[in-house]
């Protein structure tokens, strides 16, 4: 198509040929820069680049679209008035794009946003005169990617039986460009089955170009099954491409078909509660639990074989029968069979099993709750009981083990034989049964008696006013009362820890008394008595008392000694035995000699004198006298 101004555009390229005519050497040939490919997006801009080289300050620069009819319309055009010009840029025909297309200052074509029916081929003419003519061509690809991958699995009951391929699902994936690649996969592997139709499996695939000028395509996978397909899990997965060699996949959900295949196996067992050996307890719920691996799941008959007869007891979809309170007249043979009419011949659809009920009667014993026995006796008490399977029994007293089997025997009996006997009986093959059966045993006879010894504090011997507690404790059947020979015993109380004995104590003060007499302890009952006395041995008098005796009587003894001196001294004065001498020289003046009368007693005088000068001995007088 020429351009509209065409003679003026002769006109410039006739004086371009007269200049290059008039300087040969100024002669140039026209060369252009397009890519050949530009990739982009959906929906992002794209500029499509036509740069000249070896130009005059004069070309004119055009853009055609290849149409697929082979026409060649002009988008836009840009011409270049002399050296240093802008370019004067037109866009004649948008072919009713919206956005339209764009020329920018530098004569690219610009598409503000890549549609999918841009994807043509874009030529750039660009016309220099006497340079010459040039044109290239770019080629626009509009990448899509495609909406969420979707699968409409088959929802029908599919059977393995078919010796065809089954139609398994239908995968979608819309509105992409180019068009998507659909591959379909089971457990995470991929399928690889061919598009022609076989027994084994294909997939058939159509494409679909939409009004939008997007590809969508619809793929549908057919397989012959097998019964290990029952926990397959089948998805697809659209697979679609980007600009520089990229690629992206998108997944579907994944999903597991229902199967019809026939029972090959069949299981019949107790579900709960039963025992390793296969015993459930009497009393307890009881389910029995069939089993056949066929899909969908078979019908169950459930039923008990009496005489070789079969009783049904239930008919139903689950395989489960449930015995509420089981009892022993309900073990015996049960049985479960599976309604599977597909199943091969040489299948065993029928299962029993044996229902075993263990059960445990209360005991029985010999004796009563309490046995009484006299002192030094014997005696043999049973235990029996009826229990499947075989119980075992033992004794036990105070959680000691005595002996195995139904029989106790009890020999030499003694006070230590009181108490409690317990026989056992459990199912050692159920642990969880087991019952229990006791008696008190009571010794019957004459107290038993102990007391606790008595020791000195200190020293190795008794001493007058010690205080002591005596202890007695006695035992028997019946309870013994326990006396003291002395008030004050406190009242007999059972000893904590010693089963069947009591204790009573007394406390008092240590006398000679007791060291002659004792002090006794008596326990009696229906049965006769025992008597205890405590001895204390030779008991010394308190050390404090002996001191203060032996004080006064040193006291005594000294003022008689002085007052017999004194009564000597005063009858010996003036006598032999009793002289006055004076220490230093004659008395003073004024001072007469003492003089005796006659009257007077010379031992009289003698002592008296004798007192006063040995009372005033070592005085201001300077006189000592002496006797």
């Amino acid at each position: 198509m020429e351009p509209p101004d065409a003679p003026a555009w002769a006109c410039g390229a006739l004086l371009l040929a007269v200049l290059l005519a008039a300087h040969p050497d100024a002669q140039a040939e026209v060369h252009l820069s397009v890519p050949p490919l530009v990739e982009v997006m959906r929906g992002e801009p794209v500029t499509l680049d036509c740069t000249p080289t070896g130009t005059q300050d004069h070309y004119v620069l055009e853009w055609f679209l290849t149409d697929r009819s082979g026409a060649r319309p002009r988008l836009a055009s840009a011409e270049m008035q002399g050296q240093g010009s802008e370019l004067q840029v037109t866009v004649h025909d948008s072919r009713g794009r919206s956005p339209p297309y764009q020329l920018d200052p530098w004569g690219r074509l610009v598409l503000p946003e890549a549609q999918v029916g841009d994807e043509r081929d874009y030529m750039c003419v660009v016309r220099a005169g006497a340079a010459g003519t040039a044109e290239a061509t770019a080629r626009l690809s509009v990448f899509a990617k495609p909406e969420a991958t979707e699968v409409s699995p088959n929802r029908g009951t599919l059977s393995v039986m078919e010796d065809s391929a089954q139609e398994i699902a239908t995968c979608h994936s819309r509105n992409g460009n180019p068009a998507p690649k659909i591959t379909w996969y089971r457990n995470g592997q991929p399928l690889a089955v061919p598009v022609e139709m076989n027994p084994e499996g294909y997939m058939t695939s159509r494409t679909v170009r939409e009004a939008s000028g997007l590809w969508s395509l619809m793929s549908t996978l057919y397989l012959r099954l097998r019964k290990a397909d029952r926990d397959a899990s089948f998805h697809c997965a659209a697979h679609y491409s980007l600009p520089e060699g990229h690629h992206g996949r998108l997944d579907s959900r994944t999903f597991q078909l229902t199967l019809h295949y026939p029972t090959e196996h069949v299981q019949f067992w107790v579900g709960s509660p039963s025992t390793p050996a296969g015993w459930v307890r009497e009393g307890d719920t009881v389910q029995l639990l069939c089993r056949g691996d066929g899909s969908p799941s078979p019908e169950y008959t459930l039923f008990r074989l009496q005489d070789k007869q079969e009783e049904v007891l239930n008919v139903n979809l689950e395989g489960n029968l449930t015995l509420e309170g089981v009892t022993r007249g309900q073990s015996g043979t049960y049985g479960c069979r599976v309604e599977d009419y597909d199943a091969s011949e040489d299948v065993q659809l029928s299962k029993t099993l044996e229902l075993r009920v263990a059960y445990l009667d209360p005991l029985e014993l010999s004796e009563g709750k309490e046995l009484s026995l006299p002192l030094n006796s014997s005696a043999t008490v049973n235990c029996s009981v009826q229990g499947l399977p075989t119980p075992a029994l033992r004794w036990t007293k105070d959680s000691v083990p005595l002996s195995n089997g139904p029989m106790l025997s009890l020999s030499s009996i003694t006070f230590d034989s009181n108490g409690t006997y317990v026989c056992e009986a459990s199912l050692p093959t159920v642990p969880v049964l087991s019952r229990t059966r006791n008696f008190t045993l009571l010794v019957q006879g004459s107290p038993e008696l102990k007391a606790a010894d008595t020791e000195p504090k200190a020293g190795g011997s008794w001493r007058e006013g010690d205080e002591v507690t005596l202890i007695c404790s006695a035992r028997g059947h019946p309870e013994p009362k326990l006396t003291w020979s002395q008030l004050g015993g406190s009242p007999a109380e059972r000893v904590p820890g010693r089963q069947g004995w009591v204790s009573s104590s007394l406390t008092l003060k240590v006398t000679s008394a007791l060291s002659r007499d004792g002090i006794s302890c008596e326990a009696s009952n229906p049965h006769g008595n025992t008597r205890h006395v405590f001895h204390f041995g030779t008991v010394s008098p308190q050390t404090s008392q002996a001191g203060v005796a032996v004080m006064a009587v040193a006291v005594s003894v000294g003022l008689l000694l002085l007052v017999v001196a004194v009564f000597y001294c005063m009858r010996r004065k003036g006598g032999p035995g009793c002289r006055c001498r004076r220490e230093k020289g004659a008395p003073p003046p004024g001072e007469p000699e003492l003089s005796h009368s006659g009257s007077e007693r010379p031992e009289q005088t003698g002592l008296l004198m004798g007192g006063a000068s040995g009372g005033a001995r070592g005085g201001s007088g300077g006189f000592r006298d002496e006797c």
